[in-house]
């Protein structure tokens, strides 16, 4: 009774982290899996683990959890807890890589006691209503940024609206200062402002790739609002370039073989005119050994050639979001809002990513026909340059 009362209340802390099918539809991401420390870094001198479903920082020195991506305009939720009124933490928002993440971004305070920039308030720039916190219970924290207005929520309540004009992209962090514990834990983020690139009607803003490899050429055509490929070789490329990036598309991949994995990829940096160049983020259900956890070929959100999913999450036949944050050199990917692949790109910068080159550069977006056997769909096509 003792091993099914434990796994009860197991179940229940990280069923927090799940996203609903409608939040995965409508472009949520985890940030945080709810079970390890998968795309965050730790900076300075603090340790972190990863307990029933909550971050916890351990007792150490100063620092701070940063999420490996990088965004612009979005929508975070998360739910953080005190042991005590007198806790000083925090959480960081839009903050760099290098230095002190509440001096390039903003802190998002999580501290009753201070004599200014109480809970709510972004430390310096903008103050909240005054809130008080109860120890021990979890409270919920909703933060809207878009451009340079922040819109603040505590427990569903809203204690902050105002503009501040700092810093318009960067990582969200966790903040623990020496002695002062906070738990965190059901960290969510939807990007906003993307827009439209396909229109669901026709192919404008797009044109066909060919390659002389290609003895039957794939068709491209538009039904009920998406594209459709079958056949290849090919690729289909935007019109227009990007370099820094939020993409999110939904993806199907048709077969009426269980034991036939259709497969394809997204390209992005890519040369425009020339074929399969760029970073390809992999599409590919399939896995070995009835383990998610083993794909085949990189699995669908793998980086190709660098770093396999961590897991396959979704299965053919039926329609997946993918979340691709390109900045730099960081990459990561989401399917359903689920964090498959993290990675930073340690190759000198080039033209090549197949020469392990970092492409750094902006490119087109294309989208993938591998094979003869190919059958795919894309639709819900939308992207957010990063500033």
């Amino acid at each position: 009774m003792l091993r099914v009362l434990v796994c009860a209340v197991l179940s229940v802390a990280l069923a927090s982290a799940e996203l609903t099918p409608k939040e995965a539809a409508e472009g949520w991401v985890m940030l945080f899996d709810g079970e390890t420390l998968f795309g965050w870094t730790p900076e300075g001198g603090a340790k972190w683990r990863v307990d029933r479903g909550v971050i916890t920082p351990e007792q150490s020195e100063s620092g701070w959890l940063r999420h490996n991506a990088a965004f612009g305009d979005f929508i975070l939720h998360l739910e953080f807890r005190i042991p005590e009124a007198s806790t000083n933490s925090g959480v960081f928002l839009r903050s760099a890589k290098e230095g002190a993440p509440e001096t390039t971004g903003y802190e998002l305070q999580i501290w009753d006691q201070r004599p200014t920039y109480k809970t709510g308030s972004l430390v310096n720039h903008l103050e909240a209503k005054r809130v008080s916190l109860t120890p021990r219970k979890w409270h919920t924290y909703e933060v809207q940024a878009v451009g340079d207005r922040f819109i603040v929520k505590l427990d569903g309540k809203t204690v902050l609206d105002g503009r501040d004009r700092k810093s318009k992209v960067g990582h969200i962090g966790l903040q623990y200062n020496k002695d002062n514990p906070c738990e965190f834990r059901n960290i969510k983020l939807k990007p906003l402002g993307l827009q439209p690139i396909f229109n669901g009607k026709d192919l404008t803003g797009w044109r066909e790739v060919k390659t002389e490899r290609a003895k039957e050429p794939p068709v491209w055509s538009v039904k009920a609002g998406a594209i459709n490929v079958v056949k290849g070789p090919g690729q289909l490329e935007t019109e227009k370039i990007w370099d820094n990036f939020v993409l999110q598309l939904d993806v199907r991949t048709n077969t009426d073989n269980p034991k036939l994995n259709p497969n394809s990829g997204v390209f992005f940096r890519g040369t425009p005119g020339q074929f399969w160049t760029g970073y390809e983020s992999q599409i590919r259900n399939q896995y070995s050994d009835g383990d998610r956890t083993k794909p085949v070929d990189f699995g669908t959100g793998g980086i190709y050639r660098y770093q396999p999913a961590r897991r396959v999450v979704p299965d053919d036949n039926q329609f997946f979001t993918k979340t691709i944050v390109a900045r730099g050199r960081q990459i990561s990917v989401w399917v359903n809002g689920y964090p498959v692949s993290s990675w930073e790109d340690p190759n000198p910068e080039g033209e090549d990513v197949r020469k392990k080159q970092a492409v750094l550069k902006a490119g087109v977006i294309s989208l993938q026909a591998h094979d003869p056997t190919t059958n795919l769909d894309f639709k819900n096509i939308r992207i957010a340059p990063l500033p």
